[in-house]
């Protein structure tokens, strides 16, 4: 309420007229600042003292909110009565200071009078937007929130209209926590405006609390779902339901009924398998993608469809311990894929896929180069396509032992992109095969240009690996080490990873009192959430965060342990505390704006 209070003072005080401002320039402003000071410091005897003096000026009405509650908390209920209704008879909005009155009433402990008055009050309502607006924000400023409540609705009576207000009263609910009318009013709101669908996910995910209250707004759902079976944004809403109670074959239950109820072309359904991929619900993603490939190769979903559906099955069998048996038999849906299809700009994705498949997991670095090459000589790409496969194809070139043929071409893409971000990327490939090799003062160099790419995400890599550089070149012994830590990023970039983590191992046996501990710890994480292994990721990410306060890796530490916790362990709470660390302790770090971005998200804030 104090804040409340202060803030209309504020308002009003600015809205004083020019002239009064003048009349009384050698009192107003140092007075009504000592007065705030008074009345913040709790000292409301003063501040009542001065703010007599300033409200009996002519035109300063401005401050009757302030001295008004200041007599409140006096309990000076005589005086403020006597200034209020003087108020009333003098404003040529009474109504308002009404509103007054009837809290002074509620202060003083005589309900009924104070409910007769808002009673009053809001049975005398205009039909006037503006006016109705104006005395619900009366209600709300005097924390009166049922009967703003009811000003609103009796508004919405007045203007014909059950849609109107329908922001101000999911604000009151969502400040009320009132779970059931916030539900309501989104359903009832989400037709006609339907770009309040993320907001409505964003608000009601933060308010429940367990299953129940999803389950009792899914009763809410279906019962609108009967009345109106053809309103998409209901199955869009039901599908969000589940998906937060992890129910995802249900929500395709729903999407396919859906599908089918409309004789749609599939596109609802299409875009919602995103969700399904995107929470790792890859088996219900496998089923939607199988149900759109029944409606035939003329539909526009089925090519999609398809190349979706191999990819959320390399998705699938990329992670963690893959089986190279059911990798084979993948590689070959894609070469069929292709061959059904064609080689072209549409199926680039799966010509992409079908490389890497052959490359790192199967062992045939050979057959990908060749398509990778075939593929840049394609008609349609975009000069950025091309350049993205020709570092694809560099990559593919150290694989296949010729490191020169890879600097060539991340040189050629480099200078063909200079200074954009696939340049960076090229030029950032070119200084990691440098690393590589043992050539730590060219990488460096590479580095050092680097710093200044306009992706962050670049720079800040370029710049760890530059500082890992420097940092561990200063004598012979140091060199040596990092050498065998390159071999071991090395053997992580072959997706040998079992033998990246025994090279990484065997540094500090070699080399006992060697610097690259948290680098090596940082390689570790990332190795083990590729495999899935998320809480021995975090438990070394958080060995990190605790043991190197002032190592390179500890900001990107910080930020991927609080995704993972986010994302990945379920636990908001650790995700909160991981981003607001990283916020106050590293101010500086690239992640700093996400990390910000992502705590307030999950606290609520702006929603």
């Amino acid at each position: 309420m104090n804040r409340l209070i202060f803030i209309l003072f504020i308002f009003f005080f600015g809205s004083v007229s020019a002239q009064s401002l003048r009349q009384n320039r050698q009192i107003v402003p140092d007075e009504s600042a000592l007065a705030i000071q008074y009345y913040q410091e709790g000292d409301y005897e003063k501040a009542a003292v001065v703010f007599e003096k300033l409200f009996s000026n002519p035109n300063n009405e401005g401050y009757f909110d302030i001295y008004f509650n200041t007599l409140l908390k006096l309990k000076k209920y005589d005086v403020a009565e006597k200034i209020v209704k003087k108020q009333i008879k003098q404003s040529p909005q009474p109504e308002m200071y009404s509103i007054a009155l009837g809290k002074l009433y509620q202060e003083k402990g005589d309900s009924p009078a104070a409910n007769k008055i808002f009673v009053d009050v809001i049975g005398k309502l205009p039909k006037d937007e503006f006016k109705i607006r104006m005395l619900a924000n009366n209600f709300y400023r005097y924390e009166n929130y049922e009967y703003a409540i009811q000003t609103f609705k009796q508004g919405r009576k007045l203007m014909n209209n059950d849609k109107a207000f329908a922001f101000e009263l999911l604000n009151i609910y969502r400040f009320k926590k009132d779970k059931p009318m916030l539900m309501q009013e989104y359903l009832d709101i989400l037709p006609s405006t339907p770009q309040l669908l993320p907001q409505a996910e964003a608000v009601l995910s933060m308010l429940f609390e367990d299953k129940s209250d999803y389950q009792n707004f899914q009763a809410g759902i279906l019962k609108k779902i009967q009345k109106e079976p053809d309103v998409e944004i209901y199955i869009q809403l039901l599908t969000w339901n589940y998906i937060q109670q992890q129910e995802y074959d249900m929500a395709l239950r729903q999407l396919i009924a859906y599908d089918k109820r409309t004789k749609a072309d599939g596109s609802t359904l299409f875009n919602a398998t995103y969700t399904f991929v995107n929470n790792g619900a890859y088996e219900t993603a496998i089923k939607s993608y199988e149900y759109l490939l029944t409606k035939g190769k003329e539909n526009q979903y089925y090519l999609p469809s398809k190349i979706e559906l191999l990819n959320t099955k390399y998705n699938i069998q990329t992670k963690g311990k893959y089986n190279k048996a059911d990798l084979d038999l993948l590689a070959k849906d894609y070469q069929i894929l292709l061959d059904e299809n064609g080689k072209n700009k549409n199926t680039l994705f799966a010509i992409k896929r079908w490389a890497t498949l052959q490359a790192y997991y199967l062992n045939q670095p050979s057959k990908a180069e060749t398509i990778l090459e075939e593929a840049t000589k394609l008609p349609g790409l975009s000069g950025t396509e091309v350049g993205q496969l020709k570092l694809d194809l560099g990559d593919i070139y150290i694989l296949t032992a010729q490191p020169w043929e890879a600097f060539l071409v991340y040189e050629q893409v480099s200078k063909q992109f200079e200074g954009q971000p696939i340049g960076n990327e090229a030029r950032y490939r070119s200084a990691k095969l440098s690393f590589y090799q043992g050539n730590f003062e060219y990488s460096n160099g590479q580095c050092l240009v680097l710093k200044a790419a306009t992706s962050q995400l670049i720079a800040n890599d370029a710049l760890n690996l530059g500082l890992l550089i420097t940092d561990n070149t200063q004598t012979p012994t140091d060199s040596s080490a990092l050498k065998m830590y390159a071999d071991a990023e090395m053997l992580l970039f072959r997706n040998l990873s079992e033998k990246s983590i025994k090279k990484l191992d065997s540094i500090s046996i070699a080399y006992p009192n060697n610097s690259l501990a948290d680098a090596i710890l940082m390689t570790k994480a990332k190795i083990f959430i590729k495999a899935d292994d998320y809480q021995k990721a975090a438990d070394i990410l958080r060995k990190i965060t605790e043991d190197f306060k002032e190592g390179i890796w500890t900001d990107d530490a910080l930020f991927t342990l609080a995704d993972l916790y986010e994302k990945k362990l379920n636990d908001i709470a650790q995700a909160k505390i991981y981003f607001q660390k990283l916020i106050t302790d590293y101010p500086g770090s690239m992640f700093s704006a996400e990390a910000r971005k992502r705590f307030r998200n999950l606290r609520g804030d702006g929603v």
